[in-house]
């Protein structure tokens, strides 16, 4: 058995087990989210209970009321958006009760689960996001703050870190931070994603009904994976997988939903003119994507003319795990005008807008920052930033911005 490999998140979900009655943690499936509350639970008197469970479930969705009489409260359920039918029961529990983290909920198809949530249970329930595992869980990285872009904060971050070369990253990169990849070799991690591809994800949008063709939906999933780091382009997606633009945008809608990709927004700002309105799509595992797209080895993918794009992923998917985990959410978009000029992050915390590019690079043209002009020109307030690559340690490219090792995310 495998050693239980710690959270970043942990701490959160228990401050909010402590403040709400509910604490929700969605996610995409396999990315740990029963093994952490479980783990949590050790030495609690709480019943554990999963809906995957066909019995279970059916007695969750026919009779709520005597589902709490055999499972008592504290309570973890497993994939509650199985039964939806108990949300007003686990209401009706809350408001009876003044206990807090009463339930502990996991979920992973996130948007069919918030309209129940939201009618049911708004002030009662907290909503947290786990996804798999971030390169600093798997080496063990225990950061104090969220990361900051000034070189005090960037030094200090660097002094609880190994160094880390191309080879270093790209295999986290290659093998993805799914909990059951990890120390799995080559051919186990293709049965592994055939199996998860298969398994959950088409069994997932079938039980939500959306999709009646499976083959084009596959296809569909593959055209995503390969436009990874791109603009949105609908359309082509659309072409590829042989399907209509509308049918696209749902079933995009639905990968979002199961926390497969994730869209990154343009920032917007009236002084800023001429913005692109169109998201960029980023693949929630890098492993997933790597296997969609046919890249057998971390070094025909590092080598690869994806290993741009899949770096630049890697760092925006980290940046958004390392986030979410914490105290403050920072709103995260990218900039891209008219003439597109584009700025790979900005990353808003207050009023400060910190800019960042992202190179796959070990000492990547320090003129790159120069897009970063646009920001003070529109008056809007600058924050520091630089440029994400792979340099071996922090250092400054001007009073504002660095060198920023990839290590540090």
């Amino acid at each position: 058995m495998s050693a239980y490999i710690s959270r970043t998140i942990e701490d959160k979900f228990l401050r909010m087990s402590g403040f709400f009655k509910a604490v929700l943690i969605t996610g995409a499936r396999q990315v740990g989210k029963t093994t952490m509350l479980t783990h949590l639970a050790k030495g609690q008197n709480r019943t554990m209970v999963s809906l995957d469970n066909d019995d279970v479930r059916g007695l969750a969705q026919n009779d709520p009321k005597l589902f709490f009489q055999r499972y008592k409260p504290p309570i973890l359920i497993d994939e509650v958006q199985k039964a939806p039918q108990l949300f007003n029961q686990i209401k009706i529990i809350c408001d009876s009760r003044e206990d807090k983290g009463l339930f502990w909920l996991t979920g992973s198809q996130k948007y069919s689960m918030m309209k129940n949530v939201g009618e049911s249970l708004a002030g009662r329930i907290g909503i947290l996001e786990l996804f798999g595992f971030s390169r600093s869980e798997l080496c063990g990285y225990k950061f104090a703050e969220p990361l900051k872009f000034d070189m005090d904060s960037l030094l200090a971050r660097e002094r609880l870190t190994d160094r880390a070369d191309m080879i270093g990253v790209f295999d986290y990169i290659w093998q993805g931070g799914m909990p059951q990849v990890q120390n799995a070799g080559a051919e186990e991690r293709q049965v592994y994603f055939n199996s998860y591809v298969n398994t959950y994800i088409l069994r997932d949008v079938l039980e939500i009904g959306r999709v009646a063709d499976s083959i084009k939906f596959k296809r569909f999933l593959t055209a995503c994976a390969a436009e990874t780091a791109q603009q949105l382009n609908l359309s082509r997606l659309a072409q590829i997988a042989e399907i209509s633009q509308p049918t696209a945008s749902a079933w995009l809608k639905l990968l979002e939903s199961l926390n497969i990709v994730y869209l990154l927004q343009p920032y917007a700002n009236n002084r800023l003119k001429r913005l692109s309105k169109t998201p960029k799509l980023y693949f929630m595992d890098t492993g997933l994507c790597a296997f969609l797209t046919k890249w057998p080895t971390r070094e025909t993918l590092m080598d690869g003319a994806a290993n741009g794009a899949f770096f630049e992923t890697f760092a925006v998917t980290e940046l958004l795990k390392g986030y979410a985990y914490s105290a403050v959410y920072p709103e995260i978009g990218y900039y891209r005008d008219g003439n597109s000029k584009e700025i790979d992050l900005f990353i808003q915390m207050g009023q400060a807008i910190h800019p960042l590019e992202i190179k796959l690079s070990a000492n990547p043209d320090k003129r790159e920052v120069k897009k970063f002009d646009a920001l003070e020109k529109s008056g809007l307030t600058r924050g520091n930033g630089g440029i994400v690559c792979l340099c071996e340690t922090t250092l400054p490219i001007n009073r504002l911005d660095c060198m920023i090792p990839a290590r540090l995310l």
